[in-house]
């Protein structure tokens, strides 16, 4: 069985015993909707492949669902904001793919970790910082990495390369689901990191906003009490 399909059967584990609410929230998405991507996911990977042009063709679980699911999400964004923002960073994170397929060795064997989690790794982590937002991280992360495949696909095709391809394969699909939970999962621990921090400063800028009220109201009992004294001896 498939790494990507192992992974997805885990996470809807997690959203039946009610594990990732929180993260849905964030995404906007609800649990029927998730079951229903992930489902579409996992069986269009198993579906036959849909051809294009010459011997391009396009995955179904790994190419057409994720490309859905992140228009899906961009559609949910609030404001225009986030959804210029989760597109930019989209194009920021597929290009950083892309590039680093240039620059590593074409030879897997010469790499020490596979390029399917190399990809993801670092499609994660540039979707995060760029996506900002749960949704925003999330979207680049599995965008990044379906756009630097199709820029891939459509490389070889304008250069007329023999060989068949397809936009989502199998590594590509392990690559999508890996990336995309790599954003959302640091987005997700670093700005839950980063609320409690800021309302431990709150909480704290509180505290002493009162304690210094206290003080204020303590210094004025004594001037009364000592005035009241003064009036009492005279």
């Amino acid at each position: 069985m498939p790494l990507s399909t192992i992974i997805l059967l885990v996470v809807a584990l997690l959203i039946y015993f009610g594990a990732a609410h929180r993260v849905l929230d964030r995404l906007r998405l609800n649990d029927k909707t998730a079951f229903l991507f992930i489902g579409a996911m996992i069986l269009g990977s198993f579906l036959p492949n849909i051809p294009l042009v010459g011997g391009l063709s396009i995955n179904i679980g790994g190419g057409i669902i994720p490309i859905i699911l992140a228009v899906y999400l961009i559609l949910k964004a609030e404001s225009a904001k986030e959804k210029t923002r989760s597109i930019v960073a989209s194009l920021i994170t597929a290009a950083a793919v892309y590039g680093a397929a240039k620059l590593l060795p074409s030879d897997p064997g010469n790499m020490i970790i596979s390029p399917t989690y190399l990809f993801a790794i670092l499609a994660g982590i540039v979707a995060y910082i760029f996506g900002r937002s749960r949704r925003g991280a999330f979207v680049a992360g599995i965008m990044g990495i379906v756009l630097s495949d199709i820029i891939y696909a459509v490389e070889i095709a304008i250069g007329n390369t023999p060989g068949a391809t397809t936009i989502g394969g199998a590594g590509i699909f392990d690559s999508v689901v890996i990336s995309g939970l790599i954003a959302v999962g640091l987005a997700e621990v670093i700005g839950e990191a980063r609320e409690k921090l800021q309302g431990g400063t709150k909480k704290t800028e509180y505290a002493s906003f009162f304690a210094d009220k206290s003080t204020e109201s303590n210094e004025k009992e004594k001037d009364e009490k000592a005035g009241e004294y003064c009036n009492e001896k005279k």
